[in-house]
């Protein structure tokens, strides 16, 4: 029982900073400059990593060959890989899936909401029963729905999947794994092993990643025909205590910014790939050109960001109409529930700021260029 009481606590703790925070942010203005802070305070723990370049040049980077966990910045890697698949012919973007066929991987409450926005926004003004292949796709990049990127593991293929960072030149990233059926393994040990928590925890600290990454495909795969029942994914969510969250967001697929930074170099020369992969991945990757202010000012943008509890990172590129082209990557891990708020909330003023004001872009060369 005395996990249960400290888990409570720890939830009620969480609440009651969550709601302060919360009010404190309605009072306070936006603040890029605590990027920078962040970074000069975690840059040699290794948990912070960041590559920029503007107009060709590399104009920062700090801890670049850290390997760090992606969270759902790693879906960036899915959405090339259906964009090449679909350019090819390999795979319809205009098929029809059944929005049943995604339950079979939604487990509710362990996705910050987002799979429920992503279906919310679908039916707002009509019921609908299924979608076309390219909205599963864009529910995963802007909503960041789990559920279709399980989903998209077993449409696209998780071989493809994992030669595509190869394909791009990428060499120190980690195999992309089902990282929602990966929710369950401390069930499924609990079951075959007759283990109490604290059993399993220590059973988890021990396995290595080969079979981590097994028993999750393993699930995936047993999920396609035996999903989980209402009441086992109650139970999934109930064992999800920090302990297990940290042990999940720690195996997370890992890469590093000089490698996400390189990508996002691909996405925005427009050059990089056949003009025909640029025609399915562009309307997935670039959902920030709807808004009409951004094409007042930009030719076109695009950016996945991630995060768990402990981590923050996104891979963002532009290129405005005077001709200016950015690309970042930003990796944050072992975060505090503080630094997780401050930089989710300051994150995108950084990125504006750096796109718009030729000043802070020489501040941040000058302070952050010689602190390793």
């Amino acid at each position: 029982m005395s996990w249960i009481i400290g888990s409570i606590v720890v939830l009620l703790l969480l609440i009651i900073a969550t709601g302060v925070l919360i009010r404190l942010r309605k009072k306070r203005k936006l603040n890029p400059n605590y990027i920078l802070h962040f970074i000069k305070e975690k840059v040699e723990s290794g948990n912070v990593s960041i590559s920029i370049k503007h107009n060709n040049q590399n104009w920062l980077n700090i801890n670049e060959n850290q390997l760090l966990p992606l969270a759902s910045t790693v879906k960036i890697i899915l959405a090339i890989e259906y964009a090449q698949q679909a350019a090819e012919g390999k795979i319809n973007p205009n098929k029809n899936v059944e929005l049943t066929d995604l339950d079979k991987f939604y487990i509710p409450k362990t996705d910050g909401g987002s799979h429920k926005e992503w279906l919310a926004q679908l039916k707002k003004n009509q019921d609908i029963v299924s979608v076309p292949l390219y909205e599963i796709v864009k529910g995963m990049i802007v909503y960041s729905s789990n559920a279709n990127t399980e989903y998209l593991h077993e449409i696209l293929g998780l071989q493809n999947i994992n030669h595509a960072p190869k394909s791009l030149g990428i060499s120190n990233h980690d195999p992309i794994y089902p990282t929602t059926s990966a929710l369950y393994i401390p069930v499924q040990l609990m079951y075959e092993k007759n283990l109490s928590q604290q059993e399993t925890l220590e059973v988890l600290k021990k396995m290595d990643m080969s079979e981590y990454r097994k028993r999750a495909i393993d699930i995936h795969n047993k999920w396609l025909n035996q999903p989980l029942s209402e009441e086992e994914k109650k139970k999934l969510k109930t064992n999800l205590n920090m302990d297990f969250q940290k042990i999940w967001s720690d195996r997370l697929p890992r890469s590093t910014t000089k490698d996400y930074v390189s990508i996002m170099d691909k996405l925005n020369s427009k050059t990089y790939f056949n003009e025909n992969v640029y025609k399915y991945l562009d309307p997935v990757m670039e959902q920030l050109m709807k808004h009409p202010k951004n094409k007042e000012w930009l030719i076109h943008a695009g950016q996945k960001g991630g995060s768990t509890a402990f981590i923050i990172t996104i891979g963002m590129y532009a290129t405005d109409k005077e001709g200016n082209k950015t690309e970042i990557a930003f990796f944050a891990n072992n975060l505090t529930l503080l630094e997780q708020i401050k930089l989710s909330r300051n994150i995108n003023s950084f990125q504006l700021k750096f796109l718009k004001d030729s000043a802070f872009r020489e501040q941040i060369k000058i302070e952050l260029s010689n602190i390793m």
